[in-house]
């Protein structure tokens, strides 16, 4: 499960440009990047819903694949089990009741059968809307910003509820505005106006970091330091000046100098 090469227009913007990911079962990848970077594009792309420009897309049939939008996905004029009934009758999924029953117990949810969605709290819906894109068992589960204004308590139950998944054999794609959840997948992309920006594991996309981020109150060089906590972060290209303290780095700070880079070199 894979695209290759992927480029997107919409309209006459660019909304991926040259764009490649591996999808392998029991996975979890997470698309990053910012408002306009083409998460969403890429994952219609894995879905179906947008056509390609040029390069190719090679996922599962249609049937096997779980797709939860960004707003999750459900009906808010109807029930829980009302949801469960309509996504479960138009994939055809079999012994409904007892696959029902599994994932809402294990998204906390059982509680909540008979109550409208749209009377739920936005944690709810979400963990409802991984549920029904799970109903079916798909070979590829896709989740546009699951936990995105989440409460804490509810992103760790949908990081627990996705975690398992992914351990089951299912390949996850998501994507997220949290860089702390994406250095929790097995491999990571940063998306910048549709361009692979950074591409590989957290720990291969953090030691891949050029030159040296050191952390300072007083930073040199505005246009290349960022607030961070009390303090600063500042990327030196070519190496810091002796006395510095060497920051230690998340995958947020490296995403920050790729994107200082690119801006210097464009």
């Amino acid at each position: 499960m894979s695209v290759q090469d992927l480029t997107v227009r919409r309209g006459h913007t660019v909304a991926l440009d040259d764009v490649s990911l591996e999808t392998p079962a029991g996975r979890i990848t997470a698309v990053v990047g910012g408002d306009g970077a083409g998460k969403t594009t890429l994952l219609e792309a894995l879905v179906g819903l947008v056509e390609p420009a040029s390069g190719t897309v090679d996922t599962p049939d249609r049937a096997q694949i779980g797709y939860m939008p960004s707003g999750a996905g459900s009906w808010y004029d109807l029930t829980v089990d009302e949801n469960i009934g309509f996504v479960g009758g138009s994939y055809g999924v079999k012994d409904l009741a007892q696959r029902a029953d599994e994932l809402l117990t294990r998204a906390d949810l059982m509680h909540a059968r008979d109550r409208l969605v749209g009377r739920l709290s936005g944690g709810m819906r979400q963990k409802l809307g991984f549920c029904l894109a799970m109903l079916h068992q798909p070979e590829l589960l896709i989740l546009d910003e699951p936990s995105t204004g989440v409460d804490p308590v509810s992103r760790v139950e949908l990081w627990r509820l996705i975690s398992e998944t992914a351990a089951a054999g299912t390949a996850v794609v998501m994507s997220t505005t949290y860089l702390d959840e994406a250095e929790r997948a097995g491999w990571v992309l940063v998306l910048e106006r549709g361009k692979n920006l950074l591409s590989g594991s957290p720990d291969e996309v953090v030691a891949s970091c050029p030159g040296e981020v050191v952390e300072t109150d007083a930073p040199v060089h505005s246009e290349l330091s960022w607030r961070s906590g009390e303090h600063y972060r500042e990327w030196w290209p070519d190496g810091a000046p002796d006395g510095q303290v060497p920051a230690v780095l998340t995958l947020e700070d490296v995403s920050i100098v790729a994107s200082l880079r690119e801006g210097l070199t464009s």
